[in-house]
C-alpha cells in the first residue's frame, strides 16, 4: 500500500492538557479518510500538525513523505486546505479570487476546469460577497483544488449546506479521490462519513479508540429484527424461536439478536410452516452513529 499520510505516537500538549495522546495512523493514496470525534477530543490539533500550521511536542509525522513542519513551500504546494470557516476578498468575482490563489502554484488547474468541478461556472463573475452559504463553501473547496493538491484536507466541508448541495459535494470529494487524491476528512455528519469514507477513526480524549470501514466500525453491537405481528401468536414463543431478545411488542415485534442469519433462518422457517407472513420485515445493524455514540460516551 502506498502510504500518504503516516503517524507515529503523536502528541500534543496545552499547558497540563494533553490533547493528543499517542496517535498512530495511515492513510494510503487516493484514500478518503474521516477523523471523527466530539469538540474537544483532539482533531484540530492533529489535523494542523498534518498541514504545516502546529509543532508537535513528540512522535513522527509524514505527508507525502515530508515532515510538515519542515517541509515549506515545497510541501504546501502539494496539499490542500479547506478550513472550517472560510473567508476571501469580498469585493471580487469568484473568478478573479480562484485566478489569483492559482497564481501562487508552480502548476495549477485551470481556473475554468476548477470552477466547473464545484459548480460555480454560472456565478463565475459574481461578487463573493453576494454568494449564498453553499457557494461559499464551494469557493472554499475551489480554493483548495485550484493547486492540484496530492492530498486534500477537509474541516467539515459541509456544514451549512442543504441536502441537495451535500449530496452534490459528496459526489465531486468521490470523484476527486477516484482522480488519485487523497481525502483527510474531518466531520460531525456520520451519514458523510458513512457514504465517503473506506476508513474511519474515532477519536476520544485524544487517543484513537476504533479505526475501520465505516460499516464494521468497533463493536458491531446487537442486530434488530423487525416485523409487523402477526394475528394471534406470543411474541414470548418466538422470541425463542428467534433466539433473541424481546424489545417491543404489540402492532410490531423487535426482537434483538447477536446471530441475524441464523434467526432470520429460523423465523422465516417458523412463518413458512404456519403459512403466515411476517410482513415490514427489517433487518436494521446498528449505524455508524450508533458506534460513534456509544464510543464517545465517556467524552460527551
Amino acid at each position: 500500500m502506498d502510504i500518504a499520510i503516516q503517524i507515529r505516537d503523536l502528541r500534543k500538549s496545552y499547558g497540563p492538557l494533553e490533547a493528543v495522546r499517542g496517535v498512530t495512523l495511515e492513510v494510503a493514496r487516493g484514500e478518503i479518510f474521516a477523523l471523527l470525534g466530539p469538540n474537544g477530543a483532539g482533531k484540530t490539533s492533529i489535523v494542523e500538525i498534518l498541514e504545516g500550521y502546529r509543532g508537535a511536542d513528540a512522535g513522527e509525522v509524514r505527508v507525502l513523505g515530508m515532515d510538515p513542519a519542515t517541509g515549506g513551500t515545497a510541501y504546501r504546494e502539494r496539499i490542500g486546505i479547506v478550513l472550517q470557516a472560510g473567508g476571501v476578498y469580498p469585493y471580487m468575482s469568484v473568478r478573479e479570487v480562484v485566478a489569483l490563489f492559482a497564481g501562487w502554484y508552480a502548476k495549477p488547474r485551470p481556473v475554468d476546469e476548477v470552477l466547473a468541478k464545484v459548480d460555480l461556472g454560472d456565478a463565475a463573475d459574481r461578487r463573493v460577497r453576494l454568494l449564498s452559504g453553499g457557494q461559499r463553501r464551494r469557493l472554499d473547496v475551489a480554493l483548495a483544488l485550484v493547486g492540484d493538491p496530492e492530498v486534500l484536507f477537509l474541516d467539515e466541508p459541509t456544514t451549512g449546506f442543504d441536502p441537495g448541495a451535500r449530496r452534490a459535494a459528496w459526489e465531486t470529494i468521490a470523484g476527486l479521490a477516484a482522480g488519485g487524491t487523497t481525502i483527510f476528512l474531518t466531520t460531525h455528519y456520520m451519514e458523510e462519513a458513512q457514504a465517503l469514507a473506506q476508513r474511519v477513526a474515532v477519536l476520544r480524549q485524544g487517543e484513537i479508540v476504533a479505526t475501520g470501514h465505516p460499516s464494521a466500525l468497533g463493536e458491531p453491537g446487537r442486530t434488530q429484527i423487525r416485523f409487523a405481528s402477526p394475528t394471534g401468536v406470543d411474541a414470548a414463543a418466538l422470541a425463542v424461536i428467534a433466539e433473541g431478545t424481546l424489545l417491543a411488542s404489540g402492532d410490531r415485534l423487535v426482537f434483538e439478536v447477536d446471530d441475524p442469519t441464523r434467526s432470520l433462518h429460523r423465523l422465516t422457517g417458523w412463518a413458512v410452516e404456519q403459512q403466515t407472513t411476517l410482513e415490514h420485515l427489517e433487518v436494521v445493524r446498528p449505524s455508524l452513529e450508533d458506534v460513534y455514540l456509544a464510543l464517545t460516551a465517556e467524552e460527551a
